[in-house]
């Protein structure tokens, strides 16, 4: 349905120069988007939330949710589909007069489920070519998959099994476990969905395909607005575009920019989920972007700068804050975040006997922190060469696959984090 309405609306975009009636096609467009996306994804947010505010005023209400099956990758095809409607609207592009291509777009399948959500100014000229196989632009997407699955099956599989332990029974952990649950975490999501993003492109790529970078080492990000242009990157300009510049950007007043920034990290946690934690963890990285906005210094740290010992410092900070805040985001709700962290913040209990209590909490423990240390060395390197991803030789190609046979998770793998978005 959001394919047919915007093709539609998009070739009817292109042949009028009525202000008025562009607008309206617009709206159209948003308002049925959004309406699909609200109505499958918040529906019964809306209302238990609802239900949830009277009765923290005393009156009790009856009501009822629907079982709703959410539409797989349906947050991100509304986006990939939406910033066409509006680039035709911006006259930024010219809309296709076929439909085949345009749904071809929309529902490409490398990239379907879970990104990076690809503009159509990039993607849907590459469906109107002849494409010619390349072969090392192929071979690139199968060493880019190598190493995806390794983030993947190694990484953040192996990281899942002690983080659903922690996160499950926060309650029955030590401080130290507790810290050790949200550092885990940390790199499980990052392998688990820059994993997906990297299987994606190098998926694209074996059909010739170029899709655009959703990820480039942002935890060797300095501050939390470098972070930002280095973690899905696709979504994060998603946002600067079609809703942070609309509004203002950083034009205007301290206020207005300010103001700005919040909706867009609010509405950024907004779109990963109905639920409070979502949201809180969006507002936290936006209080955390306010001063480097307030203070100018929100660009000091650019993706070409090259990183010495100096940085170290602020590397580890900025990831400190990071993965305080996946608390929220890995937490069914604000209470047990909230509880989780005051629990990490006491400090009374440093006990790790849960990665040695036997030997196989001990290799699991190993694994993790030799695939973890693999990673950064990978991607410590490419941060040096100016790269945007890590790229494999033969050789390293071999170890990494050798690593993915002998350290993988197949036998209950978890799935991509990312699928329930």
């Amino acid at each position: 349905m959001s394919t047919l309405v915007d093709f539609m609306v998009a070739k009817r975009l292109q042949s009028t120069n009525s202000k008025k009636t562009r607008k309206f096609l617009l709206l159209i467009s948003v308002v049925f988007n959004l309406g699909l996306l609200g109505f499958f994804k918040y529906f019964n947010f809306f209302i238990e939330s609802w239900v949830d505010a009277w009765s923290n005023l005393g009156v009790s209400m009856q009501t009822s949710t629907l079982d709703i099956i959410l539409p797989v990758g349906i947050s991100f095809y509304t986006f990939q589909t939406l910033s066409y409607t509006i680039d035709v609207y911006r006259r930024k592009m010219v809309a296709t007069n076929n439909l085949i291509q345009f749904t071809a777009f929309v529902s490409f399948f490398p990239q379907l489920v879970a990104g990076p959500i690809e503009r159509a100014s990039h993607l849907l000229p590459q469906f109107k070519v002849k494409r010619i196989f390349d072969s090392q632009f192929a071979l690139s997407g199968f060493y880019l998959i190598i190493w995806g699955l390794f983030k993947k099956v190694v990484i953040a599989d192996n990281c899942a099994f002690f983080v659903n332990q922690i996160f499950d029974s926060p309650g029955g952990y030590s401080s130290l476990e507790l810290f050790m649950g949200a550092v885990l975490f940390a790199f499980q999501i990052y392998g688990d969905f820059s994993g997906y993003s990297d299987i994606a492109i190098g998926v694209a790529r074996l059909f010739g395909f170029s899709l655009m970078t959703n990820f480039a080492f942002p935890y060797f990000a300095r501050d939390i607005a470098e972070f930002w242009r280095r973690w899905h990157i696709s979504l994060s300009t998603w946002f600067r575009d079609y809703v942070y510049i609309p509004l203002g950007g950083s034009r205007g007043t301290s206020w207005e920019r300010l103001r700005n920034v919040m909706i867009v990290f609010l509405v950024s946690g907004f779109w990963h989920g109905a639920n409070w934690t979502f949201i809180i963890w969006g507002g936290i990285h936006g209080v955390l972007f306010l001063p480097l906005l307030l203070t100018k210094t929100n660009r000091t740290h650019v993706l070409s700068t090259r990183m010495t010992y100096h940085h170290l410092p602020k590397i580890l900070l900025t990831f400190l804050v990071v993965t305080i805040a996946w608390v929220f985001f890995r937490a069914d709700t604000v209470g047990i975040a909230y509880n989780y962290l005051s629990d990490l913040f006491q400090f009374q209990d440093f006990s790790f006997k849960l990665f040695t209590k036997n030997s196989k909490m001990t290799l699991f423990s190993l694994i993790i922190l030799f695939s973890v240390a693999v990673m950064l060395f990978f991607e410590f390197w490419a941060v040096q060469k100016d790269e945007r991803e890590v790229v494999l030789s033969k050789y390293s190609a071999i170890l990494i696959s050798i690593l993915i046979i002998f350290m993988g998770v197949f036998k209950n793998p978890s799935d991509f984090i990312y699928f329930q978005f």
